[in-house]
């Protein structure tokens, strides 16, 4: 009778838990969602192990839920974990299920740990841990693993568009050796010669992404977006 009692308070603990976590989460997709499209200059910065990448100016164009387009001049290192990724996982309330994960302190905010569990089989997502300001609503760290990708962790800040949920810098943490780069990049990386590989051993590169200039809501045809190449 005991052990029963003792299982059967365990499932309400969990059960009250996941409805926490799932009516934050909640909160912070309706932000989300306030954005039906946006375009931003960004800064990109990339500090890779074993290979040389100047900083790039480009212009990121969004558009719910999976629309995303990157134009610039030069080569831009972009994980998509950060972006539609996450937008198009969060936007399907069916295919996971949320649970609390405790807090923890970022920035000097006590930020709520919500991970994230799909509930589909095949799932390019295989977990995402979101820490979320739970006053603002807005989503301050995350630790996202795909099969293809691996781990990448993302901290973000906000400045001015902080009511639609849009960081003004997003910095990236990849693991190098599951990273996908550009072609080009990628063939710069197997060129290294052996010095500089024993050099520099790092196994994380960073990407800092600064933005700025948003223009949201402004409207943004379907037809912009056709030449975009999807990602393998």
């Amino acid at each position: 009778m005991k052990t029963i009692f003792t299982l059967l308070i365990g499932f309400l603990t969990f059960s009250i838990s996941a409805q926490d976590a799932t009516v934050l989460l909640d909160k912070v997709v309706a932000r989300m969602n306030s954005v039906k499209d946006y375009s931003v200059d960004a800064h990109i910065k990339a500090d890779i192990p074993l290979i040389k990448v100047l900083p790039v100016n480009a212009t990121l164009y969004f558009k719910q839920k999976d629309k995303f387009k990157v134009v610039s001049k030069g080569i831009a290192i972009l994980p998509k974990q950060g972006f539609t990724d996450v937008n198009a996982l969060l936007a399907k309330k069916n295919s996971y299920m949320a649970v609390d994960g405790g807090t923890k302190q970022i920035g000097g905010v006590n930020a709520n740990l919500v991970t994230v569990i799909p509930t589909v089989e095949n799932s390019e997502f295989v977990l995402a841990k979101l820490w979320i300001d739970p006053k603002k609503e807005v989503i301050l760290q995350s630790e996202i693993t795909t099969r293809s990708s691996g781990t990448v962790l993302v901290d973000y800040k906000y400045g001015d568009q902080i009511e639609f949920g849009l960081p003004s810098t997003i910095t990236f943490t990849v693991d190098v050796k599951k990273f996908k780069m550009p072609k080009s990049v990628a063939a710069d990386m197997h060129n290294t010669d052996d010095k500089a590989k024993k050099k520099d051993e790092r196994k994380n590169g960073t990407i800092i992404i600064t933005l700025s200039d948003y223009k949201v809501n402004k409207g943004i045809s379907d037809d912009f977006f056709k030449d975009v190449k999807k990602k393998d």
